[in-house]
């Protein structure tokens, strides 16, 4: 198959792979209600988790983790992506469904923040710089019980650690589109939470506490409430 054409598939098998909303589908199968109508109205795993419990919300950060990891890993492999290539199109396969669980084809381009999906794409990526990352968002969401502030801080550590302690010669070849990725990525993901950024920044920005019920007891003809897209994954 011809290196372009195997790209271009690679990249939109991605999109719609990183469109499948696994949150909002755990939601109608096993709580009966669209997620988009309760909680923060987010089509992510913190608003699972918020609305759910804690075990629905890991569920759903593991199934938007995967449709980040397995595209990246596989799909270069199975479209015959040539070796010399292998890093550049897998970081296009990881923005591809990053930017498909932000924009879904499936919920008209109205998505999640990214977070899940990109902790999945760097797995397979850059895990040691996936690792403190991980590390900088536990530590963070331990002290302030803020998902929003704890990705922010993730996705800044993953950048740093990348270019500090893991890629430190800046511009090379080999490595060009994995650079572009660290720096991209988190400045997109921090784009997409400028409206919690503003909470941030005025103390209005809500701590998560997990439902002690598996689903909201709330009837299914009950009208939408209002959301205020807090939530960040």
């Amino acid at each position: 198959m011809n290196v372009w054409i195997s790209t271009i598939l690679c990249l939109l098998l991605a999109w719609l792979i990183g469109s499948v909303p696994f949150s909002l589908l755990i939601a109608r199968v096993f709580g009966g209600f669209d997620l988009r109508t309760r909680g923060s109205g987010n089509v992510g795993a913190t608003n699972v988790a918020r609305t759910m419990g804690a075990k629905w919300g890991t569920a759903a950060l593991l199934l938007d983790a995967l449709k980040g990891a397995l595209p990246v890993w596989g799909l270069p492999l199975l479209t015959g992506i040539p070796v010399e290539l292998l890093e550049q199109t897998r970081v296009l396969t990881g923005v591809a469904a990053i930017l498909g669980h932000m924009f879904p084809i499936w919920l008209r381009f109205r998505g999640g923040k990214g977070v899940a999906t990109a902790l999945g794409v760097v797995v397979i990526l850059a895990p040691q710089a996936m690792g403190i990352a991980l590390l900088a968002f536990l530590v963070t969401f331990g002290l302030s019980r803020i998902v929003s502030l704890s990705s922010m801080t993730g996705a800044i550590a993953f950048a740093i650690s990348e270019f500090v302690f893991f890629r430190t010669e800046l511009g090379q070849p080999q490595h060009l589109a994995l650079q572009i990725f660290s720096i991209a990525v988190p400045l997109l993901i921090m784009i997409r939470h400028w409206p919690n950024i503003m909470r941030l920044c005025s103390g209005e920005e809500k701590q998560l506490v997990f439902r002690k019920t598996s689903a909201p007891e709330i009837p299914a003809d009950a009208p939408p409430i209002q959301t205020d897209d807090s939530d960040a994954a």
